[in-house]
């Protein structure tokens, strides 16, 4: 009875781990999104995070004004990016995401962590990643 119970609770550790894993640390996918860096900042009542919002336009008028665009939310962990896109605030960017299932309170408030940052200089080029 006490080999079973062991076995039982291994089981159960794993699994718990496993779902823990899955949700906060694998990233379910990633990528890249251009857009206007809109919003940036340090917030948070008990734990203070970086959180962003980016306008990503999917439409132009021919004097270069987004005319369909949706929001992007997301999170920063990494202070030197933080940094950086403190400095670009309302330039258009080019960000590298990962997308995470959940997330913890002191990672961020979005599933979207941002890891790197370029900065376009005009339509079709980007200054390099930083």
């Amino acid at each position: 009875m006490k080999k079973f119970a062991l076995f039982f609770f291994l089981i159960i550790v794993l699994l718990l781990g496993s779902f823990v894993y899955w949700k906060y640390s694998f990233t379910y996918s990633e990528g890249y999104r251009a857009g206007l860096l809109q919003k940036f900042s340090l917030k948070g009542n008990v734990f203070k995070t970086y959180e962003g919002e980016m306008i990503l336009s999917s439409v132009q008028s021919n004097t270069n004004v987004a005319i369909a665009s949706e929001k992007f939310f997301f999170s920063v962990t990494d202070k030197n990016v933080a940094l950086q896109l403190e400095k670009v605030q309302g330039e258009s960017i080019v960000v590298h995401y990962r997308e995470k299932n959940g997330t913890l309170p002191w990672k961020g408030e979005n599933t979207y962590f941002v890891d790197s940052v370029r900065v376009n200089t005009e339509p079709g080029t980007s200054r390099g990643f930083r």
